[in-house]
């Protein structure tokens, strides 16, 4: 990988900063017509008075959007905010109206630490992460990390936030009980995402990232798809496809998330040094209630991008790859095959070997997969990347114990045989959702790996200290620990920045970390630890620039 993007990562492997974004499905089971953004600032609320009586270090803190620039296209222009539909203007907190709250029939107001304030759309944690509501679904957005694993760890970390929330909730008597589903539609036409995000360098053409790219997430779903009943928007198509959003998408590149989704998204949002980063946010692949797929969403993806920046991708063409996308999730025996445009009929399953055997060369070149002198996760990834395409060509047993979509099928299929039920029928539709609920006693998919029967790779321990802790190698570190050391001192932070309102100060103190890979652990844990005031802190950080 080039070093302007991420010093001191390996080049050609699975490291670079990347993070997730996950848009949980909300249902209120008393209320079903609730108002979904109502309930979304619900599970906002709830989660801020869970940690603020027992983490209160770990409450959070509100959101800077001061850095937001969502209209702006890595094609070279903006949008203008009169064209842009409602859905793009993340740059500015939504706005629960007195109707959304009428519809909702529930209060105006929310109840924090015995006060009453209004209802909450943002925090960020103490882990580094952000928590909020995003077109009507409560969201979770990873802190920054430098590899997969730990891309797997704080994703799973905003699934057990929203089981604390769910728990909470369902103590409160006051309050009516709201459900968590980690998926990506609600069987009635609706679609919502779950996001990724990775640091690459300006310097590399878009074109080379769009061209390089079009393939492999046309087919990664074979791998990463979570499984979907029904065809079409709608799903109302009978039938069973491997990909939760596949059929949403309308357009090969754009601007869009929520209309005319792209398989390449050009927004460009840095969140970062401008002039020497770009960040790539994909939109096309599912949200994971298993491991092992989430794990290679974020391990493939990232070497590819580092054969992209190599100039090492495969050079093969889709034709009307939008198409192919919906015909290769929709085949769920793998025998579907697309055309090139160089004339050839490849299945998608060829289309990712491709990819693997060009990742595999790079990896081996540069050393970075090698027993000694390794990265520590490019050969994991490659190991687990081989081992799903073969099993996925000649084993479907053993894939069927990682690979969600086949194990969410082999569900389905007992209870089609038991049941004599067609693909039409609406129980099915029902166990689909259920597979994604984020109860360890109600969601099929935890039930199935609690007792072995989906492969894990962290466990629990390791997820619940993410909740709390945010990871120490990227400017996440900064983020988490400055809103649990200073709580009362800081009034918003960002991806981008934290400001700090100082005791007795009338003057807020934007401290800027546009630099992902500052703001450590090993550059900053020293001044944690000598300055217990925020004066004092501050003083040492602005003077020494150590941040």
């Amino acid at each position: 990988m080039s070093s302007d993007v991420s010093p001191g990562l390996a080049v050609g492997g699975a490291q670079r900063v990347m993070g997730s974004e996950t848009e949980f499905g909300v249902h209120a089971p008393k209320s079903p017509g609730a108002n979904a953004t109502y309930l979304s600032s619900q599970v906002i609320a709830a989660y801020a008075r869970l940690t603020r009586s027992t983490r209160p270090a770990d409450a959070g803190t509100s959101w800077d959007y001061t850095d937001e620039t969502p209209l702006r296209d890595a094609r070279g222009w903006s949008v203008s905010r009169g064209r842009a539909h409602p859905d793009q203007l993340t740059d500015v907190e939504p706005v629960l109206t007195a109707e959304a709250v009428a519809l909702a029939h529930g209060p105006a107001e929310i109840e924090l630490d015995g006060d009453q304030e209004p209802a909450l759309m943002n925090l960020v944690l103490g882990n580094g992460a952000r928590l909020y509501v995003d077109h009507a679904h409560p969201e979770y957005s990873s802190p920054e990390v430098t590899n997969p694993h730990d891309a797997l760890v704080w994703d799973s970390a905003g699934d057990a936030v929203a089981l604390a929330t769910v728990r909470f909730l369902a103590e409160d008597p006051t309050r009516e009980p709201i459900n968590l589903y980690k998926n990506n539609t609600d069987g009635k036409g609706a679609s919502y995402g779950s996001h990724e995000n990775y640091l690459v360098p300006r310097s590399v053409p878009f074109s080379d990232l769009v061209s390089g790219l079009t393939p492999f997430f046309v087919s990664r779903q074979l791998l990463c798809g979570s499984g979907r009943v029904g065809l079409g928007q709608d799903g109302s198509g009978p039938g069973y496809q491997i990909s939760q959003r596949a059929d949403y998408f309308e357009a090969e590149v754009g601007l869009e998330t929520t209309m005319r989704r792209p398989i390449i998204n050009t927004r460009d949002e840095p969140h970062a040094v401008a002039d020497k980063y770009r960040r790539l946010h994909v939109i096309v692949g599912d949200a994971n209630a298993s491991q092992v797929p989430n794990y290679l969403k974020f391990g493939t993806t990232a070497l590819v991008l580092s054969l992209i920046e190599a100039g090492r991708a495969p050079e093969v063409e889709v034709h009307e790859p939008v198409t192919a996308m919906h015909r290769l999730s929709h085949d769920t025996d793998l025998v579907e095959k697309v055309r090139l445009l160089d004339g050839r009929y490849v299945t998608g399953l060829e289309l990712q070997w491709m990819y693997f055997e060009a990742a595999a060369k790079l990896a081996a070149d540069s050393g970075v997969a090698s027993a000694e002198g390794g990265d520590g996760h490019t050969a994991e990834v490659l190991q687990r990347w081989e081992k799903a395409l073969n099993d996925l060509g000649s084993d479907r047993d053993a894939a069927a114990g990682y690979v969600e979509w086949l194990a969410k099928l082999r569900v389905l299929d007992g209870y089609r045989t038991r049941d004599g039920l067609a693909w039409g029928d609406a129980r099915l539709g029902l166990v689909d959702i259920q597979w994604s609920d984020v109860r360890p006693e109600r969601g099929i998919a935890l039930r199935l790996a609690a007792r072995g029967a989906l492969e894990t790779l962290v466990d629990r321990g390791t997820v619940a200290a993410a909740v709390a802790e945010p990871p120490a190698d990227t400017r996440a570190w900064f983020r988490g620990t400055s809103i649990k050391r200073f709580p009362g001192s800081v009034v918003s932070a960002s991806w981008d920045s934290v400001v700090f309102a100082p005791p007795g100060s009338y003057r807020l103190q934007r401290v800027p970390t546009r630099e992902p890979l500052r703001g450590t652990k090993p550059l900053t844990q020293a001044l944690f630890d000598e300055h217990a005031h925020i004066e004092d802190f501050l003083a040492a950080l602005l003077g020494e620039r150590r941040t």
